[in-house]
């Protein structure tokens, strides 16, 4: 009989959760706000939680393209008067940041209610910001309850 460690159970429901936030892809190229930074991978297609499947959904981000400060993505209406709905910045089972975009507080549409945030290497990142290294941390970013950033050394 095969024994789990408190780790391997760890890293198996981490990778749960993040199988069922976000949808895997191909990483497409960095968005425009991402294009030329240190540790840019790429974007990745998000679905929220709480997913509207065929709407058209309205986000304001509140850090923009920002890997050291955790940020929170808010839904809006179209004119950008907050619905309630919202989400953070998160940390990847590899290790990669998820960044959302585009600019701070630039109020922007997902068609199906789908995001494409960039994803991060983040000790490349803090390398290009001339630090040591780095890694990516869940972090605070209210009104979000999580979020995530690159900590750097």
């Amino acid at each position: 009989m095969k024994q789990f460690t408190a780790l391997t159970l760890f890293a198996s429901c981490s990778l749960l959760l993040a199988s069922q936030v976000f949808a895997h892809g191909e990483i497409g190229e960095p968005s425009d706000g991402a294009k030329g930074m240190a540790g840019a991978m790429g974007t990745i297609e998000f679905k929220p939680s709480d997913w509207q499947e065929n709407k058209q959904s309205w986000w304001k981000d509140s850090d923009g393209v920002a890997p050291g400060v955790a940020g929170c993505h808010v839904g809006t209406d179209a004119q950008g008067v907050p619905n309630g709905r919202m989400f953070g910045e998160a940390c990847l089972p590899d290790g990669l940041l998820v960044e959302s975009n585009p600019g701070k507080d630039v109020i922007h549409g997902h068609s199906d209610d789908l995001g494409h945030p960039d994803t991060f290497d983040c000790n490349a990142w803090c390398v290009g910001e001339g630090k040591t290294a780095g890694m990516c941390e869940v972090a605070a970013a209210p009104p979000c309850e999580q979020s995530a950033r690159c900590a750097c050394n």
